[in-house]
């Protein structure tokens, strides 16, 4: 599980051939909010989950920390971030694997109150199991790279787009 330090079938790029640790998450000292203020989730994650800045500013350069609340069967394909992510289970099961492509077998649970770190650039997925809240932390700007391009949300409605103009 993400709490303790992990052996996990490694990725990074094009997934590496060998094993990378997952190290427990740092807690951060940023004061929280008295009450977050919930809104959709960024546009480079699929439709469904909600989000709630904690601290800082995901879209720029520094520390940030997020809520992020996802639907029961919510899935975020396999992608990578440049900078290394931290993630807490504040309620649900968070299932996550390691891999160029989500593989539901290859998931692991993450439930409420653990924590771990996914390094720069390893490709993972996730799905959440039941309603599920996790706070993730990292250093912006928050970027999400799909290993399939296809996959990502941003380009599929500009493609959507781009069809309905040709139509019409």
């Amino acid at each position: 599980m993400f709490a303790r330090t992990i052996r996990l079938a490694g990725v990074a790029a094009a997934l590496l051939a060998t094993h990378a640790g997952l190290a427990p998450a740092q807690k951060t000292a940023a004061a929280k909010p008295a009450k977050l203020s919930w809104g959709p989730a960024p546009p480079s994650l699929p439709a469904g989950a909600k989000v709630a800045v904690v601290s800082g500013d995901p879209t720029k350069a520094g520390p940030f920390t997020v809520d992020l609340s996802m639907p029961n069967g919510y899935r975020i394909p396999a992608h990578f971030h440049p900078s290394e992510e931290n993630v807490t289970v504040k309620s649900g099961t968070f299932l996550y694997g390691m891999g160029d492509k989500l593989d539901r077998k290859a998931m692991k649970p993450m439930k409420k109150g653990e924590s771990g770190s996914i390094p720069a650039n390893m490709h993972h997925f996730a799905q959440a199991q039941g309603k599920t809240t996790v706070e993730v932390s990292s250093t912006g700007p928050f970027v999400v790279n799909y290993v399939n391009p296809s996959d990502d949300p941003q380009k599929n409605v500009a493609q959507k787009h781009a069809a309905k103009k040709k139509k019409g």
